[in-house]
């Protein structure tokens, strides 16, 4: 008996070791994730350019949106670089929390960021500068959605219906003939 318990300690061992069980278990390739972090950090450039430029106006509602846009970028930069943010004490608490959210909550979270100013403010500025952030929502919400299957799976997913059709159109044409 202890040869049985001793296995799945070897197995969880082994499990450890490998480099697939050490990411995260949201699906996501390596190279999605920076390209997910790459948006974020452009989006929140994007969002601090045009949330000053829309703050320099006399219109209230355009000072608002662009008030909002800046602190989106904060929030971009906290969570997706916050090396940029090292003089702030709670800056690595934040994005420790960030990354422990779930794709979709992500994407949900910085595309609702994202659209908020635009509805206070309909302007060519608000649109542009919140582009990028809205994409990056985006493209943390296609993560969600999980990696693509493989052509062998699909093709023999492909028979199997084919052949039920085959099957249920065969039986479907036999009816009785009157004499």
């Amino acid at each position: 008996m202890n040869s049985h318990e001793e296995q799945p300690q070897s197995d969880a061992a082994t499990a450890a070791a490998t480099p697939s069980s050490t990411d995260d278990d949201d699906g996501m390739t390596w190279w999605y994730k920076w390209l997910c972090r790459l948006a974020g950090i452009i989006g929140g450039i994007s969002c601090a350019f045009a949330g000053l430029f829309n703050c320099v106006t006399i219109h209230p509602l355009n000072i608002a949106a662009g008030v909002w846009m800046m602190l989106n970028a904060f929030v971009l930069f906290l969570c997706e670089a916050p090396f940029c943010c090292q003089f702030i004490e709670f800056a690595n608490a934040v994005s420790a929390r960030a990354d422990k959210l779930r794709p979709w909550q992500k994407g949900a979270f910085y595309c609702g960021m994202a659209i908020f100013p635009v509805i206070l403010s309909l302007t060519l500025t608000t649109l542009l500068g919140n582009a990028i952030a809205f994409a990056t929502g985006v493209l943390y919400g296609l993560s969600a959605l999980g990696k693509k299957g493989d052509a062998i799976t699909y093709a023999r997913m492909q028979q199997l219906q084919r052949k039920q059709t085959n099957e249920e159109g065969v039986t479907g044409s036999v009816e009785p003939q009157a004499v």
